[in-house]
Parts: structure tokens; C-alpha cells; sequence
């Protein structure tokens, strides 16, 4: 991606270095441990694989199917916050924070073309390290175009309207690479308020938590 893009007029853009290569590689090392821990722990059968609290592989994700996951890592839900003044600078926007959402990307993983929920209403994908792998936005709006082919080093993020822009990522060829998903809301939009923290009672909870 050569041109530079505005989210104002866009609604996309990236931000470089978002969090520093430091405190990137630091998550990064940190959640592929959390991954470690819990395929010993279930390879063990020290703990149930209907427990979720450090991860899960999702058998039934319909993006992309067993591959390690994670619903609101309490590491990740602070990062949500710490970049919510980032975010709310560069859209213009009042947001609510919503969620976050992080995977291990496996080989052979591919993003179909897709749109979000409303809770991703304005969304972020941030590279915490692993293999280079891109991912493709449409910023027209419209479905099935070519698209454009944005790479994100380590610590950078891609901001994006989430439930407007199909995005989507080609089978991945590298070993691993690790992403997390910040999630927000407008303030302005209807029902956004009601929809903050992903309808549960505060951040760090897991999704049965929703009202």
C-alpha cells in the first residue's frame, strides 16, 4: 500500500507504530506462552477443553476454524483502552470500546471476504509479530472488487469501519503470525451506548457474560 490513506475520507487508514516493536514483540511473546500453557494443560487433561479463560481453538469459527483464539484477553482489553484516545484522534470520532479478539494464525489459515457485526462497527487489526501475511480491504464499500493490499509490521494497526468494508486475508503461507482486534462503537450511532463492553458488565469478561 503506497498511498496514504485518511479514515476520514476513506474509512480506513493505518497507523504506524501504533504500540512500539517493544511492547509488540512483548504481546506477542506473552500470548504465544498463554498458547503454549493451554495446549500442555489440555494435552495433560489438567484442565476441560470446554474451558475458554486462556484460549480456545474454536472448531465452529466460521472465519477460520482450529486455530488458537481468544475472546477478551484481559492483556488485550487494557490495550483497548490505552489506544482508545489513538483511535478517537484519528476517526474524529467519541467511541465506545467494545471488545478485543486475537488469534495465532496457523498455515493454510485464510480470512474469507466478509463484513463484521455491529459491535465492529470501527475496527482495528493489530500485528503483534510472526510471518508477514497481508490483508485486503475494499474502501468503495462494494463487494467482490480487487481491493488493497495493506502490510502491517509489528505494532502497527489498520483502522477500519468494519461492518461497512469487506475485508479478507489469502491462505497463509507463513509459520505463524499473531493479531489482535480492538473493537469499538461511534457514540453517535443508535444503540451504541446499550452495545458498550459487547453487552457485558465491564472489559476482561468472557462473551457468556452478554446480556
Amino acid at each position: 500500500m503506497s498511498k496514504k490513506y485518511n479514515f476520514k475520507k476513506d474509512n480506513f487508514c493505518v497507523i504506524p507504530q501504533a504500540i512500539s516493536t517493544d511492547l509488540a514483540t512483548f504481546l506477542y511473546n506473552y500470548f504465544s506462552m498463554q498458547k503454549q500453557v493451554y495446549d500442555t494443560c489440555i494435552k495433560a487433561r489438567y484442565i476441560s477443553p470446554f474451558e475458554t479463560m486462556i484460549g480456545y481453538y474454536e472448531s465452529a469459527d466460521e472465519q477460520i476454524p482450529n486455530t488458537y483464539s481468544q475472546y477478551a484477553n484481559m492483556a488485550f482489553e487494557t490495550l483497548l483502552l490505552k489506544l482508545q484516545p489513538v483511535m478517537e484522534k484519528t476517526t474524529g470520532l467519541k467511541l465506545y470500546p467494545n471488545y478485543t479478539y486475537a488469534r495465532i494464525y496457523k498455515p493454510g489459515d485464510e480470512l474469507k471476504r466478509h463484513k463484521d457485526r455491529f459491535s465492529c462497527e470501527i475496527s482495528t487489526t493489530l500485528n503483534l509479530g510472526g510471518d508477514k501475511w497481508p490483508i485486503y480491504i475494499e474502501p468503495s464499500g462494494k463487494e467482490g472488487m480487487k481491493g488493497v493490499s495493506v502490510n502491517l509490521k509489528p505494532g502497527d494497526m489498520l483502522v477500519y469501519k468494519g461492518n461497512i468494508l469487506e475485508h479478507w486475508r489469502e491462505p497463509f503461507k507463513g509459520k505463524d503470525c499473531a493479531q489482535v482486534f480492538l473493537h469499538y462503537n461511534n457514540s453517535k450511532t443508535k444503540g451504541s451506548k446499550q452495545n458498550m463492553f459487547d453487552k457485558r458488565p465491564h472489559l476482561g469478561l468472557p462473551s457468556w457474560f452478554k446480556r
